[in-house]
């Protein structure tokens, strides 16, 4: 009876052949993307498997202070340190950079990201001038934009602005989208666009002659916005589907309910061993 092969040379003819398939000029854009990600999960796994194979000790990774994401980190943690302000107590004030909302409100879908200290939605603000060096330079920037999402939250009639706070931190230029991109892999805000769930909060109308877009998730369950109550405009999602997807997520993803749960969240995530 033949020996059989050894995984080594199993593993090593599966991978020629995937080899050969990527390179069939006639995939679907759908089939390389799920070869793609089976091939990065294939070299995730390889490189476990040599890790744990050498005897020595290493670290999962190699903390690289000029790295924008590890910049980003400490800048998302500065924000979450500033104290919290009503949304429509804001008023005028410089600098650029990144906040967050929260709410605090009865809206049952909602329901449980209240008294917590996951927001409901992050963001940035660059400036316009890209090398501006101190806030003045940057300009209104935070304060325009938060005060553009003041007025949508007050246009809509089941939301009442009392309900909403916010933190914002004045960034060094450049690192304000660094920052945003932790941020939003933190807490996956409901009302982010990347979430995919209530997107649309800064959403602007379009002419009616030439609207072909769907009504956004956010003007689906908030209405007010007398643009999105377009009767042409058809919704992206029903109701149902975005209360059953919001119990979904808030099923699957961790609501932090305290600044300590944040801060043992961000330590965990820079540890080497």
């Amino acid at each position: 009876m033949a020996k059989p092969p050894h995984p080594i040379v199993r593993l090593k003819a599966d991978l020629f052949k995937l080899l050969q398939t990527a390179r069939q000029e006639d995939l679907s854009a759908y089939a390389r993307k799920r070869l793609d990600e089976e091939l990065a999960a294939i070299m995730a796994a390889l490189t476990e498997a040599r890790r744990d194979l050498d005897r020595v000790k290493q670290p999962t990774s190699v903390f690289d202070p000029t790295d924008p994401r590890v910049v980003g980190r400490f800048v998302a943690l500065a924000l979450v340190a500033q104290p919290t302000v009503q949304l429509g107590d804001l008023g005028r004030f410089y600098g650029s950079g990144v906040y967050a909302i929260y709410y605090r409100g009865d809206y049952p879908p909602y329901e449980p990201l209240r008294e917590t200290e996951t927001p409901i939605y992050v963001g940035q603000a660059a400036p316009d001038n890209p090398r501006a060096r101190n806030p003045m330079e940057q300009g209104e920037k935070l304060a325009g934009r938060l005060n553009d999402h003041r007025k949508n939250i007050e246009k809509a009639e089941n939301l009442n602005l009392e309900d909403f706070s916010c933190r914002t931190l004045a960034v060094q230029s450049g690192f304000e989208t660094a920052a945003e991109d932790y941020l939003i892999h933190l807490f996956e805000p409901i009302w982010n666009s990347e979430t995919n769930l209530v997107y649309g909060l800064g959403k602007h109308g379009d002419a009616a002659t030439t609207r072909g877009n769907r009504r956004s998730p956010w003007d689906t369950l908030h209405p007010g916005r007398k643009w999105a109550a377009d009767a042409s405009l058809q919704d992206a999602r029903s109701p149902e589907q975005l209360y059953a997807q919001l119990e979904q997520h808030f099923t699957k993803t961790k609501v932090f309910h305290s600044l300590s749960e944040v801060l043992d969240s961000f330590i965990n995530e820079l540890k080497q061993f």
